[in-house]
């Protein structure tokens, strides 16, 4: 029998707060929600990127008497890194900055802006199924999504019923493609070279296919969506909106371009998806290719940070059903398909 050592009282403090780290972490999580909803980056960056406490209140929407409130606010997201904060010599105010993450927030007419993306993935219809994560642990497989359990329907019949939710959907989307793709671009084009048509297959409004179209003018571009998303998308562009359903076919192109789009899906239907790619394209001897945007687990940087997002990524896209797949996991389903061969390019950081 082996008896429990007694453990000193700063080892129980420690543990201790190690949990309320994890317990309050949803905090942090809201703080930033406030801060986009209230938009203090752009108060902050109207400012010439530094500004006081009451400076930052006579740019946003907030009462008088909460003042008080916003200066707590601000000083959980000062110590998460989001915005910076010293006191000024002259009047003595705290003075808040914008941080690399933050300046990602600023909206107006930043491109690079992420706001409308993390507005989604902060929005309580993405975050409230959590709440029902250990009851969903529960059932029995097949069962509904843990996004079905706790609303009642699947997160794509959502976007239908949901119009609100719907735009902002569309939005994050959107935003999205446009970071991740300027970075492709700039870091990958050798990707797009050789190829004189592209098709984003579940590409949303398009944000992506904008993105190449305007790097590479020569390259025809199109986006394949579901007749409800093509019914919204955006008029007199170059990109083509072809209505149809990447489970039945795919239409000709020299590349298809998949961002995010696998990850959604269980092994299956990730196969019928990329058999469809495969029987769109080229042989591989005449340029056709498959362009995956998408996490590869265990790959890229390796660090504390980046392995615990990868991890918590993955635990996020299980609301749906989905999946963050490793490079054993991904180099099975390309086989299946019938590809035989494949290249990694890490140029993405967490993904």
């Amino acid at each position: 029998m082996v008896l429990p050592q007694k453990k000193s009282s700063k080892a129980l403090l420690d543990a201790q707060l190690e949990l309320w780290h994890h317990t309050f972490g949803f905090v942090k999580s809201m703080a930033l929600k406030s801060a986009l909803d209230l938009r203090i980056p752009d108060a902050i960056n109207d400012h010439g990127c530094a500004a006081t406490l009451s400076q930052i209140v006579a740019k946003v929407t907030l009462h008088p008497s909460k003042l008080h409130c916003l200066r707590r606010l601000m000083r959980v997201l000062t110590a998460t890194g989001i915005f910076s904060a010293h006191c000024s010599e002259d009047t003595g105010e705290e003075v808040y900055g914008l941080t690399p993450a933050s300046h990602l927030l600023v909206g107006n007419d930043n491109l690079n802006s992420i706001t409308p993306f993390l507005s989604l993935m902060l929005d309580s219809v993405m975050v409230s199924p959590f709440h029902d994560l250990s009851k969903w642990l529960q059932l029995e497989l097949p069962d509904p999504s843990l996004f079905e359990v706790t609303h009642g329907q699947p997160g794509w019949d959502m976007l239908r019923s949901n119009p609100t939710f719907g735009v902002l959907f569309n939005e994050g989307m959107t935003a999205d493609s446009k970071f991740i793709t300027d970075i492709i671009i700039k870091e990958g084009s050798d990707l797009f070279q050789g190829i004189n048509s592209l098709i984003d297959v579940a590409g949303g409004l398009g944000g992506a296919a904008h993105a190449i179209s305007e790097a590479f003018p020569h390259l025809e571009c199109s986006v394949l969506e579901l007749p409800h998303a093509v019914a919204n998308a955006p008029t007199g562009t170059k990109v083509k909106y072809i209505s149809g359903d990447m489970f039945e076919s795919i239409p000709l192109a020299n590349a298809i371009f998949l961002k995010w789009a696998l990850h959604d899906w269980d092994d299956d239907k990730c196969v019928k998806i990329l058999k469809n790619c495969r029987k769109a394209i080229p042989s591989r001897d005449e340029g056709g290719k498959v362009i995956i945007v998408d996490i590869v687990v265990g790959a890229g940087q390796s660090d504390l940070k980046n392995n615990e997002v990868q991890a918590l990524f993955d635990l996020f896209v299980m609301n749906i059903n989905g999946i963050e797949r490793d490079e054993k996991e991904w180099k099975r389903l390309f086989f299946e398909a019938g590809f035989s061969d494949y290249k990694i390019t890490p140029v993405l950081g967490v993904r």
